[in-house]
């Protein structure tokens, strides 16, 4: 039988999820998430402590959808395929889920954490490692600490433009497609590790 706290937990990230997903990550407050769930305010501090609390949660199912999406990619042996394969995956993903994502996006823009909760950066650590086996397979010549940096940087680079993908903001200069915009950022960056992966 669900208690009482886990039942009102339950109540609270369904109604959250939804009101992110039908209006935008801007919409969700406290005052908001207890008009649509019936719970006071009170109430989900008790259960979060802050809408910080509530939202990192929201962060882990999103990161846990997307860990799913791109553990569901058919494993090839060709590393770089792979490697694109996984960045059409995590486009596909921000693109379908974009209130979610950009929700994902600001709280790391503007957090006020001076350090996150160790559950959650595992988490974060899944997301931006899942990657590493076919970044390895590629750049077998690189020390272990550069590859990890390049790794690193690889994804800060993408993670930054991530937030475009959820917003009309490119519209108003470039009509670049979306996946095609990633695309060149990722092959360009191999492109570039790659002659100093041969210059060793």
């Amino acid at each position: 039988m669900i208690s009482t706290k886990e039942n009102i937990r339950k109540v609270l990230i369904k109604t959250g999820r939804r009101l992110v997903k039908e209006k935008g990550a801007e919409y969700l407050t406290a005052r908001k998430l207890s008009d649509a769930s019936g719970y006071s305010i009170g109430t989900i501090y008790n259960q979060y402590g802050t809408m910080d609390g509530f939202i990192m949660e929201q962060n882990r199912l999103t990161m846990n959808e997307l860990l799913s999406y791109m553990r569901g990619i058919f494993a090839e042996d060709d590393a770089y395929l792979m490697l694109n394969r996984y960045l059409d995956t995590f486009v596909s993903f921000v693109l379908a889920n974009k209130n979610l994502w950009f929700l994902l996006y600001n709280f790391h823009l503007n957090a006020t954490y001076q350090a996150l909760p160790k559950d959650y950066l595992r988490k974060l650590i899944e997301v931006t490692t899942i990657w590493k086996p076919y970044f390895d397979k590629v750049y077998p010549n690189l020390l272990p600490k550069e590859r990890k940096l390049a790794l690193h940087v690889l994804w800060l680079a993408l993670f930054s433009v991530s937030s475009f993908l959820t917003t009309n903001a490119l519209d108003s200069f470039s009509k670049i497609n979306r996946k095609n915009l990633c695309k060149l950022l990722l092959n360009t960056y191999l492109a570039g590790l790659t002659v100093l992966d041969e210059a060793r």
